[in-house]
């Protein structure tokens, strides 16, 4: 089938040379099963045209894709993972399939998960079980609903093998993921130059980003130039963060090699959303001290960044870059005000001081209160306007008391956002879409005893309501 007149292939990682990748051979699967395909994301980049049988031979067989003038590669990078500097990473399980054009004319990259080994696979089989994938498809959607920048879960293919591993039911099913991301370079990628002492390494990846994701950048000259960039990936990881607090999201495995130059959110292994508040909750079994816990996420961001600054001040001046960190903080604030209010369905209120008042309070009288995260922000939406609705509700008689008299009051000073929103059906219904562990457990339940998929495509419809809801 002819390929869409909106499929724009602009293959450029490959031209930074041998010392950021290397060509990697993907696997060979005993089947291959489509059971996810984002038509809409696909659509973004031309590819919606493609025959499901055409859609597995590219991304099950890894065909190379037309004009696509790279091998698959396998990306190199180092990372602080937990804190601890790993110089054995790089792509264990993935590699960079290509890149392509959107409409908009962003530059946007096809990155696999559970494509088969590579150099860096370690002693891992580099393959992904379907659970993971699925769980990858969930999170991406639920995130995409709420307005987080998020990669997208483009394709996920069942592949017909049997995995064996120690935090589930082994043996499990097998599947190769597709995601459709705005850059894969980490702040890892610059971590592994920093540890080779490698200055034409870092400054071929500064060249690389600001000429492909910050080109306001391009007039730039000497250090202003990496300053530059810094303080623009330091104001993307804050935006994002601040959206993952208002979503509840937590993506439980915070290094550095899962943080990427254009603040865009992905790599979702043991992620959760937030039942109720709580700053402790944490999403991996393996975060024993809480390091990556809902609470601590900004502070992460922030020391994440300070990691990225030192790989830089090989080419940069120390001042120049602390100066340039600095911006974090209060985009943060800023982003993470504008990420709750939106959550609530409000103006940003004229006057800051009101805003802030009111969102302390709602927190306080969240955390006291043991009211559902996302049943709140559904109960809320619109502010007073939803009152009689969220006092007729399954959560009514949570609003009561001391903390929900002073947020209730702080709240009247705030104007509804879009009021005709709530005339939407899905306001219609006492509670949210969500998804809850116990929520995203029992839709692989049916998956894995009986290949019945019925749950999962019906909670994907759910989220597409939520999202058409809050547009």
């Amino acid at each position: 089938m002819p390929f869409s007149p909106h499929y724009r292939p602009d293959p450029q990682f490959v031209a930074l040379g041998q010392a950021f990748s290397d060509p990697v051979t993907p696997a060979s699967f005993p089947s291959l099963r489509l059971v996810w395909r984002d038509q809409e994301a696909a659509a973004s980049v031309g590819l919606e045209t493609l025959t499901d049988v055409e859609w597995i031979d590219h991304f099950g067989r890894f065909q190379a894709l037309p004009d696509m003038a790279q091998p698959p590669l396998a990306m190199r990078y180092h990372g602080h993972q937990f804190r601890s500097y790993n110089p054995q990473l790089g792509d264990g399980r993935g590699f960079l399939f290509g890149q392509l054009r959107d409409q908009s004319g962003r530059l946007l990259d096809l990155g696999t998960k559970g494509s088969g080994q590579t150099p860096w696979s370690r002693q891992g089989d580099g393959r992904l079980t379907l659970k993971g994938g699925v769980r990858e498809v969930l999170a991406a959607r639920m995130l995409q609903a709420q307005g987080v920048n998020t990669s997208k879960a483009l394709s996920l293919i069942e592949t017909g093998e049997a995995l064996v591993r120690q935090d589930e039911p082994s043996p499990t099913r097998s599947a190769v993921l597709v995601r459709l991301q705005h850059s894969h370079v980490r702040f890892g990628t610059f971590q592994r130059h920093a540890y080779f002492e490698s200055k034409e390494g870092i400054e071929a990846l500064v060249d690389h980003c600001i000429a492909l994701y910050y080109p306001h950048l391009l007039s730039f000259d000497g250090e202003a130039r990496v300053a530059g960039l810094l303080q623009e990936i330091a104001v993307a990881t804050a935006k994002m963060v601040a959206s993952w607090m208002a979503s509840g999201f937590v993506h439980g495995v915070l290094n550095t090699d899962n943080m990427n130059v254009t603040g865009e959110s992905f790599d979702y292994g043991p992620w959760r959303f937030l039942p109720v508040a709580d700053g402790n909750f944490t999403a991996a079994y393996f975060d024993q001290t809480g390091l990556y816990a809902y609470g601590r996420q900004p502070e992460a961001g922030l020391w994440n960044l300070k990691q990225l600054a030192c790989a830089l001040k090989f080419i940069c001046d120390v001042e120049a870059l602390t100066q340039a960190i600095r911006a974090y903080p209060p985009a943060f604030e800023e982003a993470q005000k504008h990420a709750f209010l939106t959550r609530l369905g409000l103006q940003v209120p004229s006057q800051a001081a009101d805003g802030a008042a009111m969102l302390d309070a709602m927190f306080a009288f969240m955390a006291r209160s043991g009211v559902s995260w996302d049943g709140f922000f559904h109960d809320w939406f619109c502010g007073l306007a939803s009152q009689s609705r969220a006092l007729a509700g399954p959560r009514r008689y949570l609003y009561a008391g001391k903390d929900f008299d002073v947020w209730h009051r702080l709240l009247g000073r705030i104007e509804p956002d879009r009021l005709g929103r709530l005339a939407h059906p899905y306001f219609e219904q006492p509670e949210p879409v969500s998804l809850d562990i116990t929520e995203v457990e029992a839709l692989w339940e049916p998956i894995a005893q009986r290949d019945d998929w019925t749950a999962f495509h019906a909670k994907i419809s759910d989220i597409a309501a939520l999202e058409d809801a809050l547009r």
